[in-house]
């Protein structure tokens, strides 16, 4: 039977769902936001409906598994599990930065840069990926192309503020993928070329799943774990305080 994979995402504002067959892709992609719970069992029926394709004609699954907004992640690795254990496959999970930051350094025709001297990201191999983790903090990493893995960290994922990260990452003169880099641009235009407005598809999910499983990247569904980055998912009355003051001053 050929290759199919089902990937999935709802880590952050958008619903994504894909279904790879050989080299055709065939996506369903919406920005649902908090209405991601209603609306990701209905595009995977869609998908496996054009696809002309039963859960148990599937190779495996791929599932977006953060870090990204706390109930997205949650319900995506939920939903993840629930068609895996049912139809008795297994899940490659895939990192959400990672999905984002890959076909940037595809466009750019990045083949594995290395980190520089100092452990962190440099040259124009890397590119970084940024999600708005919310309460101030901004979800990143900084990735080069693999060609076995797809993408591999050269720094993070990690959980950390503007004021932490814009100085040095700015420094580094890096491409820059995802919404968390609204954040980081508060101070001036980046000074590489930078995409603050590109969200993960599925589609990248499941070409790096297919990547990954001849090296055993699939996990048995109980084994899939979701990636927060963050123990809490909320702040408290003074703390929501705190971060408004400095917004307005």
């Amino acid at each position: 039977m050929s290759l199919r994979i089902l990937a999935l995402d709802t880590s952050t504002e958008a619903c994504t769902v894909a279904l790879l067959r050989e080299d055709e892709v065939i996506e369903r992609h919406e920005e649902a936001g908090r209405d991601a719970a209603l609306r990701i069992l209905p595009l995977i029926d869609s998908v496996l409906a054009e696809a002309g394709c039963q859960l148990s004609e599937l190779t495996v699954l791929a599932a977006g598994i953060g870090p990204g907004g706390f109930t997205g992640v949650r319900l995506g690795v939920a939903v993840a599990q629930g068609l895996a254990f049912g139809a008795a496959l297994a899940v490659v999970p895939v990192n959400t930065l990672e999905a984002l930051a890959w076909p940037a350094l595809r466009r750019a025709g990045q083949h594995g840069a290395p980190s520089n001297a100092s452990g962190h990201a440099g040259g124009a191999g890397a590119v970084l990926a940024c999600l708005d983790a919310r309460m101030g903090g901004i979800y990143w990493g900084c990735y080069r192309a693999d060609a076995a893995w797809g993408v591999a960290p050269l720094e993070g994922p990690a959980l950390g503020t503007p004021a932490e990260l814009e100085p040095r990452l700015r420094a580094q003169a890096l491409s820059a993928v995802g919404p968390g880099m609204r954040l980081l641009q508060a101070t001036g235009p980046w000074p590489a070329p930078c995409d603050a407005q590109a969200l993960p598809h599925a589609a990248d999910l499941a070409r790096l799943a297919a990547l990954r499983l001849p090296h055993g990247a699939a996990v048995d569904p109980a084994e899939l774990m979701p990636l927060y980055l963050r123990d809490r998912v909320a702040l408290t009355e003074a703390e929501r305080g705190g971060l408004s003051q400095k917004r307005h001053m």
